[in-house]
């Protein structure tokens, strides 16, 4: 690709889309599209919308959001509904500081970061066209040229609400520049950009004692009050305060509650009443969403502070707890990988999952359910089926702690672990028992964890370790299965017959002699039971199982090994262990011969090709699994 030339075409793209005319001609764009009249929280609550939204099981997915936000779903539906929706609805919300309170690297400033930069995206399509005043240091609101007097007969005939007046700077060319002739005021085309300071603005607290609130309102030009004779002269004022480029579009507070009070009151006329105070003007209005970000403990010093309950009332505090499911714990981690200088290491199947679970686990409280405990419920809440529990148990464990997941081992504090073992130990592999051995001796070094606590973690990493025990064997039983592929049809055949014959009273041929006899309830029993089947379940489970084959047929197709996920799950572990000491025997045996050989060669070019594996952490998993039999 041409990078010259793609850089050319970009830029082409952009004056493609710029605009610029007559307040005349911006009214007849909407006459023909009100769209660009919307507020700023409605831009927002638009661009999200624009990527799509799925509705699983009742509870809304937002695409906007799936490629950087994982295991947040119910957190960001509440965030997206109850705040940006409602705000675009011009509700009393939208006179709210959006609050993301919740741990350390649990996706406030990113999902922040993701608004910003979703709504400089937007505005370059055709639904989130942003116009201003051309030359106006806000990029304001052309709709403000509309006298008050004038404004309710004009929403009526444009289908829009206008709110706002104009800036002390916008005021004065209209009189200056224009004289006073509104139709002629040139309007633009806008672009939100963080680079550039239009529509987006980021306050970060310093040291109270320099920082001051021009940062925030703009300032005093000292080199031209002599030429314009007046403080109060908007030409003697900058307004380049992160609260006047803010306007139109996003305002981000970065640890909003350590900063001083005064740039927190700034806060209560915009919030409630869309303008604020700057230099010796009238108020200033600004169309802005204001969100900012704060973990748990400097919020709660924040709400037990009486001093603050104005500002509080002004404020919607979403919760942004750590994520809860395994596997999208493991998409947080290989999302931070692939933005390190890590790529280049192979990481073996599980690993990450292993540090998944121990992580997941410290993040979890201990429910009162009676036979839950939190390996259970890690499992429900990652989605998988647990035996004795239902979908309205789920519910009510989700329901149960509003303060689940606050607390916990962080994403970062993972990575940082795997990136100590990675670097101490030069490495181009890297397997579970590493990445749970690199979380283990870190604990020590952790700063904020108790003794009481480390213990509980080093018995999560335990669990986590006996977890991964079984993912190993599984992946080495999967890849000798195939080895004795055959043998696992010829059973899987053979458990068909009987549960046909069972389910309709008759009886069955033996292969052998070819003489009748009765269903084989102790080789159905053998395979149901590798996969929890209960002696009271077993009858739904081969009814189940004719029924598909019923379909299939009716279909055309040919009910295989394939077919069924759960029954061929069940078949490979009830071949696996009738083959258990096959497998042993090869898999730990320091000589193999030329048969044995030849089966750990199929074995682990099958995990290589197959499973994700390398030479070397193939090789690793399957002597690992020959210890693990042999115990």
């Amino acid at each position: 690709m041409d990078i010259f030339k793609r850089i050319s075409e970009y830029q082409a793209e952009s004056e493609k889309l710029g605009w610029t005319g007559t307040f005349k001609e911006y009214i007849e764009l909407l006459r023909q599209d009100p769209s660009p009249a919307m507020t700023a929280h409605a831009r927002v609550y638009e661009m999200i919308e624009s990527y799509g939204v799925e509705d699983i099981g009742g509870r809304k997915k937002y695409k906007f959001f799936e490629q950087e936000i994982f295991g947040l779903d119910r957190a960001v539906e509440k965030l997206v509904e109850e705040y940006f929706h409602s705000s675009a609805r011009r509700l009393d919300v939208r006179k709210r500081i959006l609050l993301l309170m919740g741990p350390v690297s649990g996706g406030k400033s990113t999902i922040v970061t993701m608004l910003k930069k979703g709504l400089e995206r937007f505005s370059r399509t055709k639904r989130g066209a942003v116009y201003a005043i051309k030359g106006c240091p806000m990029h304001e609101d052309p709709l403000h040229l509309i006298p008050h007097e004038l404004r309710p007969e004009i929403e009526k005939e444009l289908g829009v609400r206008i709110e706002g007046n104009l800036c002390p700077s916008c005021q004065m060319r209209l009189q200056t520049e224009y004289i006073g002739d509104i139709e002629n005021v040139l309007i633009e085309r806008v672009f939100i950009s963080e680079d550039n300071r239009v529509g987006i603005g980021t306050f970060s607290p310093s040291d109270p004692k320099s920082q001051d609130i021009a940062d925030l309102t703009g300032s005093i030009d000292f080199s031209t009050i002599t030429e314009f004779g007046s403080e109060s002269d908007p030409r003697a004022y900058r307004f380049d305060g992160e609260l006047n480029k803010a306007n139109r579009g996003l305002m981000e507070f970065q640890e909003m509650l350590k900063c001083d009070e005064k740039f927190l009151w700034n806060l209560l006329s915009l919030t409630q009443e869309g303008n604020f105070k700057a230099g010796r003007f009238a108020l200033i209005s600004a169309d802005e969403l204001i969100i900012a970000h704060t973990n748990e403990s400097e919020y709660k010093s924040f709400i037990s502070n009486k001093k603050n309950e104005a500002l509080q009332s002004r404020m919607i505090v979403m919760p942004i707890p750590y994520n809860l499911k395994v596997s999208e714990e493991e998409k947080i981690y290989t999302k931070l990988i692939s933005q390190s200088d890590m790529r280049h290491i192979h990481i073996a199947p599980h690993a990450l999952r292993a540090a998944a679970i121990f992580s997941i686990l410290t993040r979890l409280k201990e429910t009162k359910k009676q036979g839950m405990d939190l390996v259970k419920k890690m499992r429900m809440y990652d989605g998988e089926e647990v035996e004795g529990f239902k979908e309205a148990d789920l519910k009510e464990m989700q329901n149960e702690y509003i303060e689940e997941g606050m607390t916990g081992i962080d994403p970062r504090y993972v990575i940082n672990r795997i990136s100590s073992a990675l670097i101490k130990q030069d490495m181009q592999c890297i397997n579970a028992l590493d990445v749970l051995r690199a979380l283990k001796d870190g604990l020590d070094q952790h700063p904020s964890i108790t003794k009481e606590e480390r213990e509980r973690y080093l018995n999560f990493i335990s669990v986590a370790r006996k977890e991964y025990d079984g993912l190993a064997k599984k992946e080495i039983q999967k890849a000798f299965v195939y080895s004795f592929e055959e043998s696992a049809r010829t059973l899987f055949e053979n458990y068909l017959d009987n549960i046909e014959s069972y389910c309709n009273w008759a009886k069955i041929k033996d292969p052998l002699t070819g003489e009748e006899m009765d269903p084989d309830e102790r080789l159905m029993r053998s395979i149901e039971e590798q996969i929890g089947v209960s002696e009271n379940a077993k009858k739904a489970f081969r009814e189940e199982i004719l029924i598909r084959i019923s379909s299939y047929s009716r279909k055309g197709k040919k009910f295989d090994f394939t077919s069924h996920e759960r029954l061929r799950e069940a078949v490979e572990k009830k071949l696996f262990a009738d083959l258990k000491d096959i497998v042993k025997i090869t898999t730990s045996t320091k000589t193999p011969d030329e048969s044995q050989l030849k089966r750990i060669n199929e074995v682990t070019k099958r995990l290589i090709d197959e499973h994700g594996y390398c030479p070397v952490c193939g090789n690793e998993l399957l002597r690992y699994v020959g210890s693990l039999l042999n115990r």
